[in-house]
C-alpha cells in the first residue's frame, strides 16, 4: 500500500522509448566510457578482490553459482532484458532461467580470455550498447518509488524535488542514469558501511537547492562526498581508497569540472 500511494506521487517517468535513439546511444556511450575506456576488452572484466564478473557498458555484476555477496546482482536482468527485445543471446546465455557466471573465479575468467565463449559474449555486448543503455534508463525509472520508500517521510519531498530537478536537463538524465547504475539505488542494507550507505538516494538526500541550473553541480558535489565517506566507513582490508580517484573523476564527468 506505501509504494503504491508513493508511486501515484511520482512524476511522468523518462521513458527510454520517448529519448531519441540518438540520445539513448549518446548516454550508453558515455556510460561505457566510464566503466571501459570506451573499449571492447573492458566490455568484460572482472577486477581484483571481486567475486564477480563485471559485463557490459555498466559492468552489471554477475555471480558465479552458489556465490553472493553484498551488492545487487544486475547481470541476469540485463540479458532478459535484452532477450525481451529480441535480441540474439550467445550460446552461454541461451536456456531457461537465470544462469550463473560459468567462471567460478577470476583466475577461471583471466584464463578464458580469448576462448570462444567469451569472444561471443564480447559480441553479443558490443552488438547491444544501445538496449543496455535502455536497461539502465528503465532502471532509472524504477528507482524513485523504492527511494522514496525506504527514506524518512520527512525526506521524501525533498528526494522527489532532487530528482525531478535532474531529470529536467540533459545532462542531468545522463549524471542520475550513470550514478543508479554506479553506485546503485542506495536502497539495500546490505550495501552500507556504518550504517551509511552510498547510492543516489543518499545523494539526493544530500542535496537542498532549488534552480534546474545548478542542479549538475550540486549532485557531483554531493555525489563527491557520499564517496568519499564510503571509503573512509570501508573495510580496511577492502583497500577502497585505490578506487576513489577513479570514482571522483566518473563524478567529475556530470558536470564537467
Amino acid at each position: 500500500m506505501v509504494f503504491a500511494a508513493l508511486f501515484a506521487l511520482l512524476p511522468k517517468p523518462l521513458h527510454a522509448t520517448s529519448l531519441a535513439h540518438a540520445d539513448v546511444l549518446k548516454i550508453g556511450k558515455k556510460i561505457w566510457q566510464n566503466e571501459c575506456n570506451g573499449t571492447i576488452a573492458g566490455l568484460t572484466s572482472w577486477n581484483t578482490g571481486e567475486d564477480f564478473a563485471s559485463l557490459g557498458i555498466g559492468h552489471f555484476i554477475w555471480y558465479p553459482r552458489g556465490r553472493r555477496g553484498p551488492f545487487e546482482e544486475s547481470f541476469p536482468n540485463l540479458v532478459s532484458f535484452i532477450s525481451k527485445r529480441g535480441a540474439k543471446l550467445p550460446a552461454l546465455l541461451l536456456g531457461t532461467g537465470e544462469k550463473p557466471c560459468p567462471w567460478n573465479s577470476r583466475t577461471e575468467f583471466l584464463r578464458a580470455q580469448h576462448s570462444t565463449e567469451m569472444n561471443q559474449l564480447r559480441s553479443f555486448l558490443v552488438d547491444t550498447i544501445d538496449l543496455q543503455a535502455e536497461f539502465l534508463i528503465a532502471r532509472l525509472e524504477s528507482s524513485l518509488p523504492k527511494m522514496l520508500a525506504e527514506a524518512a517521510p520527512s525526506d521524501r519531498a525533498n528526494i522527489q524535488e532532487q530528482f525531478e530537478r535532474l531529470t529536467r536537463t540533459s545532462q542531468g538524465c545522463y549524471a542520475i542514469v550513470d550514478y543508479v547504475n554506479f553506485k546503485g539505488e542506495g536502497v539495500l542494507h546490505t550495501e552500507r558501511y556504518q550504517g551509511q550507505g552510498w547510492g543516489l538516494l543518499q545523494v539526493l538526500e544530500a542535496m537542498h537547492g532549488t534552480s534546474d541550473a545548478g542542479a549538475v553541480d550540486e549532485f557531483a558535489r554531493a555525489a563527491r562526498a557520499v564517496l568519499t565517506q564510503r571509503v573512509q566507513n570501508s573495510p580496511a582490508d577492502r583497500h577502497e581508497s585505490r578506487w576513489l580517484s577513479g570514482w571522483i573523476r566518473r563524478v567529475n564527468s556530470y558536470n564537467g569540472s
